[in-house]
């Protein structure tokens, strides 16, 4: 029998588990893909909006060589984090059912079953792709993960969203010799950007480096033409890759088949924000999984302090 089992690896989660081994409690970590498996999916050449400071799980330093770190150094350190601290994790082991007995949680995975007083869900949300709904896109061509810019060198990519990461792919891909359309729902390049990568798409949009099509949407894909519906009415271009950098969200689906409440129109999970447990007695959100759509309202930056408070509050349950 555990004290608690956490769901997640991701930084949130291996700051739950630092916490609950400081408090001397015993857990594992079960995750379904590699250790920090979200950040592992970044972009190679991503760079944090935050410093490395305000990155830091457990008390550990992260000293980073740049004002922000990067993916890569941001994979070192979480990685050195776990190791160091010899912190029980299993990884590529996807849970597959929870049940609670009044008394406990049973975990089941593909590989084990677990018991636990207690389950953490630091889950995230990049796994789960925001689709855009039209026809043609589940063409091979349509990408909603982005990982290097080589691969579309001299290629003609339509790049969907104007947050960081449509952005990113924009200026990269531009830069290794892609031929980029923008395709932008609102009005002006997102406030959200990195304040010194706004001016730079700003300006390659100015200049007609980068075609840039506002207050417009993707309306259709095919093979080697896309349609965008813009104000002035529909628009034919040639295509080769289309980067639906449209978001992410939680497993929903997971959390609803748990129990745990959602309201109805952000799916956000019902917790109390003093303790984040869940309407389930002794299950518990951390990190950005708890912000369902709004996905701009947590980051590892705000909700690391979410393990001080789930392991407070077991600890005092268990003193009582």
């Amino acid at each position: 029998m555990l004290d608690i089992l956490i769901i997640g690896a991701g930084p949130i989660g291996l700051a739950c588990g630092l916490a609950a081994q400081k408090a001397g409690l015993s857990f594992v970590i079960v995750e379904k893909g590699c250790l920090v498996n979200s950040l592992y999916n970044y972009p190679a050449t991503m760079t944090f909006f935050s410093t490395s400071e305000r990155l830091e799980i457990g008390g550990v330093p992260f000293i980073s060589v740049n004002k922000q770190p990067n993916r890569n150094e941001a994979l070192e350190y979480y990685r050195r984090v776990a190791l160091d601290n010899k912190l029980p994790i299993n990884l590529f082991e996807e849970i597959t059912g929870i049940r609670h007995d009044g008394e406990a949680y049973t975990i089941t995975s593909a590989k084990r079953t677990y018991r636990a007083k207690r389950v953490i869900l630091s889950t995230g949300f990049y796994d789960i792709a925001v689709n855009l709904d039209i026809p043609g896109e589940n063409l091979p061509k349509v990408k909603h993960y982005y990982k290097d810019p080589h691969y579309y060198a001299m290629q003609n990519v339509v790049v969907v969203g104007s947050s960081n990461s449509a952005i990113d792919v924009a200026l990269e891909t531009y830069r290794k010799g892609a031929n980029v359309s923008l395709v932008i729902r609102g009005e002006d390049v997102s406030h959200r950007v990195k304040y010194w990568v706004r001016p730079d798409i700003i300006n390659r949009i100015k200049e007609g480096s980068i075609k840039a099509y506002f207050n417009s949407n993707l309306a259709a894909i095919r093979e080697s033409e896309v349609d965008i519906q813009t104000p002035e009415g529909l628009v034919t271009i040639p295509n080769d890759f289309v980067m639906a950098m449209t978001g992410y969200k939680p497993n929903f689906d997971f959390l609803a088949k748990l129990g745990i409440n959602l309201t109805e129109d952000k799916f956000i999970p019902q917790y109390n924000p003093e303790t984040m447990e869940t309407n389930l007695p002794g299950m518990y959100l951390a990190g950005v999984v708890c912000g369902g759509l709004d996905t701009h309202l947590w980051f590892i930056e705000n909700s690391r302090i979410h393990a001080e408070m789930i392991i407070g509050d077991i600890v005092s349950k268990e003193q009582r």
